[in-house]
């Protein structure tokens, strides 16, 4: 196990985030939400939403996003179990807003797919921008991540892991 990013850094990249979707959205326009992709997404959209608010003197709305039932694995014919469909909580109304969807490791892309799917079954954002913790190079599908906490290029078999004291006890994300 190879700690990556400790409780510090975490706190760096967010600050630092928060900074560059500040610096590249016009402060004009800036009608955002964050909505984060459960499960560690949310804690981490949570912290974001938190740090844009301060930065920008208003509340920026957070939502969370189940995508379970968007997920192109859903049916496939080698799971075995249920899937575990949770509550997605949106409380405000997403059309003509700048979404920031945020999730904690962007690998294949997948995750961030059905979540834009989702996103747009809900109303019509003026545009979505995805935002991760960690960006793992190795897509399936042609996404990027339009600000990235850390790039990292870890062999396939092994797995990066984002813990966070919400959740885990921790703040840190180890490669497995």
């Amino acid at each position: 196990m190879k700690v990556i990013l400790d409780s510090g850094q975490i706190e760096q990249v967010l600050k630092d985030l928060a900074g560059r979707i500040l610096s590249s959205e016009n402060p004009a326009e800036m009608d955002i939400a964050v909505i984060g992709i459960r499960s560690r997404g949310e804690v981490l959209a949570q912290r974001l939403s938190g740090r844009l608010s301060q930065k920008l003197g208003k509340d920026v709305p957070c939502g969370t996003l189940d995508i379970t039932l968007y997920r192109d694995d859903l049916n496939s014919p080698h799971g075995t179990a249920q899937p575990l469909v949770r509550t997605t909580e949106i409380g405000f109304d997403i059309d003509d807003k700048i979404i920031i969807l945020v999730d904690d490791v962007l690998y294949t892309g997948r995750s961030a797919r059905a979540a834009m799917d989702a996103l747009i079954d809900l109303g019509r954002p003026k545009a979505i921008r995805l935002a991760v913790l960690v960006d793992r190079l190795g897509r399936d599908l042609p996404i990027q991540a339009d600000y990235a906490g850390c790039k990292t290029d870890v062999e396939p078999g092994k797995l990066v892991q984002v813990n966070l004291v919400e959740s885990d006890g921790k703040d840190e994300v180890v490669i497995e």
